[in-house]
Formats: C-alpha cells, structure tokens, sequence
C-alpha cells in the first residue's frame, strides 16, 4: 500500500524494516551518545542492546504490514554531504478514520540545518495526498523544540497550511525522554491547500517520485 522508496533532488526515503536495514548498523547510531541530543524532545531514546534495534525493526515492519504506519530511513542522495548514510528516520502514522497522517522525524545533528526537514515534508505530503487520498496532515512538535518549530512553520505556511493550537498534556510522562508530560503544538495541512501549492507557479515545491517495489 506504501511507496517503497521516495525520491527528492537530496533526499532517498527507504522503508525502515530488518530487511532493508542492517540491524548492527543501526544500533551502532541508536545506541551513539549523539542520540541524547537528537531525541531530547522527542519520544525516540536510545537503544541498549542489539535485541532493541532489532525489536525496533521488527515493530516497524509489522506496522508497515498492518497498515498503522509507514516509517523510513532518510538517506542524503549522490552529491550531497554523507551520501548514503543513515540521517534519521521519518514517516507516517495514520488515523484513518479520520483521513489523516500524523507526521515525525528525527535526524542526527550532523544532518541539520540542511533544509533536509521541509524536503522530506513534500516527500511525505506527497505520499499522504497523492498516493494515499487523505485528506489532512498533521506535523507537531514540543514547546521547547525550537528548531522544530521554525522548520515546521517553514513547510506549513509553504503548503498552504495553518497551526492549530496547543494539545495539552498530550504525551503521558512514561513514553518521554524526561520523565514529564509534554505539550504539543499542533499544525495541519489539507489535501485542498497542498494541491493549491502545487499547482501554484509562485511556490517551490520539490519535485518527488515514489516506487513501490
């Protein structure tokens, strides 16, 4: 049901799963101290032992089977800096009872302040409405996540979207990295509004091509 890879002039999406990622060299980047800072604001931790990563992987892939979601390494393509490398991972968790996708990422620190975020946004948006049929899309991210918000408020406002509000107490205290329960700003696109910026002359948008095998 799920593009198995998407492509954006920097950026190769692969589906996350034990059978396209090797479980050693993903634990080697989800066990790294790097990770402390990467997940701070997210619910993402570290991994202590291969049997995590590999349980991680084995979790993603029966989601990916099940229909919940649809979850990808974000890789630089040739010409970029580290191309190839694992960056991080982003994807789709889905509510379709409400036509909806719920969209996350995390990136190592050496990939940020690339724009590396936006791009994999219209990769995403893409498969959501293009692929997918849904009708809305909906990024967040926590009130001290700075980094996030400017990235997020790039991309809606570039789609045509709007911020929502606050979701209070929106992540219970046992699924964060802090031990506390975290508020969420929420934002939202619709099929309606992407399709507008697509079509929009004035408006960059990358250019994103999907396979499914």
């Amino acid at each position: 049901m799920f593009p198995e890879t998407v492509e954006t002039e920097r950026l190769r999406l692969e589906r996350l799963g034990p059978d396209t990622v090797d479980v050693h060299d993903f634990y080697a980047v989800m066990s790294s101290a790097e990770m402390d800072e990467v997940t701070r604001h997210h619910t993402q931790t570290r991994h202590e032992t291969p049997k995590e990563s590999a349980d991680y992987l084995d979790e993603k892939a029966e989601k990916w089977k099940s229909g919940e979601a649809a979850q990808y390494v974000v890789r630089p393509r040739d010409g970029e800096d580290g191309a190839g490398e694992f960056a991080g991972v982003t994807g789709l968790g889905f509510q379709w009872e409400k036509r909806t996708a719920i969209m996350g990422l995390w990136l190592r620190k050496r990939f940020w302040g690339r724009g590396y975020s936006g791009e994999r946004a219209a990769a995403l948006l893409h498969v959501a409405f293009a692929e997918l049929d849904l009708e809305l899309a909906s990024p967040a991210h926590t009130p001290e996540n700075e980094q996030s918000r400017r990235a997020i408020e790039k991309y809606v406002d570039r789609f045509g979207g709007r911020y929502e509000g606050i979701l209070r107490n929106w992540v219970p205290a046992e699924m964060t990295t802090t031990g506390e329960t975290w508020d969420l700003h929420r934002y939202s696109i619709a099929q309606t509004e992407w399709c507008a910026a697509v079509d929009d002359e004035t408006v960059e948008t990358p250019e994103v091509q999907v396979s499914y095998e």
